[in-house]
């Protein structure tokens, strides 16, 4: 995983990346409970789609001859090329995106650590752990530290 060092000025900066090279890097000394962070991933891919789909063109009437979920009209005459602004049958998903401000709720320790408390609260009487009864389905058990974050992180199980 990535993180971008920020602070201070860049002498410190490389410092830092030079003192940390090769070495385990806790989350917990990364982030903070209550801090904003941006992720940045890649979008669940869904293969080759067509225009209705990948740009909510609408369908053509019922009684089209050659088919009707396409564009009507792809362009003039002439100039006898089709733009790169009209809307074409491609790749939908597997996106590159930045998603801003997102507020950390929790950051925890896993299980291979030896905490078995890690998902309670201050005000919960209960021992427990982040990993439900049987483990997360296509996940399993979370043994590495952990951040819990609002709202969702684009892209597939795992990724």
């Amino acid at each position: 995983m990535e993180i971008q060092i920020n602070g201070g000025d860049v002498a410190a900066k490389v410092k830092w990346a030079k003192d940390h090279l090769e070495k385990d890097v806790r989350v917990s000394s990364v982030f903070e409970k209550d801090e904003m962070i941006d992720t940045i991933s890649i979008t669940r891919g869904k293969g080759t789609c067509g225009v209705i789909k990948r740009f909510g063109v609408n369908r053509l009437p019922r009684k089209t001859h050659r088919g009707l979920r396409k564009v009507a009209c792809i362009g003039a005459w002439h100039p006898s090329a089709v733009k790169w602004t009209v809307a074409r049958t491609g790749n939908q998903g597997y996106f590159h995106r930045t998603q801003l401000n997102q507020k950390v709720y929790r950051v925890g320790a896993g299980a291979e650590s030896g905490v078995d408390n890690n998902a309670q609260t201050e005000m919960d009487p209960d021992v427990k752990n982040i990993t439900p009864l049987g483990g997360f389905p296509h996940y399993g058990i979370v043994n590495e530290d952990f951040v819990i974050v609002k709202g969702g992180v684009m892209g597939p199980r795992k990724r």
